[in-house]
């Protein structure tokens, strides 16, 4: 069977979606373009595959063909839209709609996403890399929301007590994001490899941190505005440390954990 998997959503939400979408077996993946190379599957990014003015406009050169080229559409995109559900209805006559993530959710989102399509609970979202080794602690002090953020002069000063210490410490950052000496990276395939291969990943509640955890990184992530029950990431060597108040969270207390974090992986190498 021919299956499209239609899969909205920013980095952290796509990864924890990913159980789900395994578990389909789609032939094609349409997400976001800066997703779409951790897929191994058929991909086309939302933004140019013209699903986003399904039900607003006519539909764009050759998609309905494209449409009807599968045996049957699983779509989380457009599914509280009634204009683009009877649009795409009327292109195919087999598409099953997921609902969103409800804000007042306790369910994990891996978990929710997973169980709209009968796949094994609890999940646990995997992308299979080879690591780039370099035993590095490697740093991402940002992420899609500035609420979500420890203050970026904490993490250099945890940085520079690492350091003391002697650990070799870099920044990561996004070719949008500002930060002077980081390694800049674009692709996410790429980065998963680098994360990989370090000794430890210190982030916050970020998409980044989302995909260190499912590629396999020793993980230390920072939540303060966030639910760790819903959105917490899922990995076999991850620690979240919430105090509910990033402003609240000493740099002391992380500098100890990610200590104990670092000392765990040369124990267990």
């Amino acid at each position: 069977m021919r299956r499209l998997a239609i899969r909205p959503g920013g980095i952290g939400d796509s990864i924890l979606g990913f159980p789900a979408l395994h578990h389909l077996k789609p032939t094609a993946v349409w997400a976001r373009a800066e997703v779409l190379p951790l897929l191994p599957y058929e991909t086309l990014s939302i933004e140019t595959s013209g699903i986003g003015l399904l039900g607003v406009a006519q539909p764009a050169a050759g998609l309905i063909e494209r449409i009807q080229s599968f045996d049957e559409i699983v779509t989380w995109y457009g599914s509280n839209r009634e204009e683009f559900r009877a649009a795409l209805s009327g292109m195919h006559p087999r598409v099953r709609y997921c609902e969103a993530l409800p804000p007042d959710a306790r369910l994990h989102a891996a978990d929710f996403f997973a169980a709209q399509v009968g796949a094994p609970v609890p999940a646990l979202p995997k992308i299979e890399v080879q690591p780039q080794p370099h035993r590095l602690v490697v740093i991402h002090p940002f992420s899609g929301s500035a609420k979500k953020n420890w203050l970026l002069e904490n993490y250099q000063k945890l940085a520079r007590w690492l350091e003391a210490s002697g650990r070799a410490v870099i920044f990561v950052v996004a070719p949008h994001q500002v930060l002077p000496g980081a390694k800049v990276v674009s692709n996410l395939a790429e980065l998963g490899r680098f994360l990989a291969g370090a000794s430890l990943y210190i982030g916050n509640d970020s998409g980044i941190t989302h995909l260190a955890a499912a590629c396999g990184a020793n993980v230390l992530a920072l939540f303060g505005a966030s639910e760790t029950q819903v959105w917490a990431p899922r990995g076999e060597r991850v620690q979240v440390l919430d105090r509910g108040d990033l402003d609240a969270l000493h740099v002391e207390y992380v500098l100890d954990a990610a200590l104990a974090k670092t000392g765990f992986l040369q124990n267990h190498a």
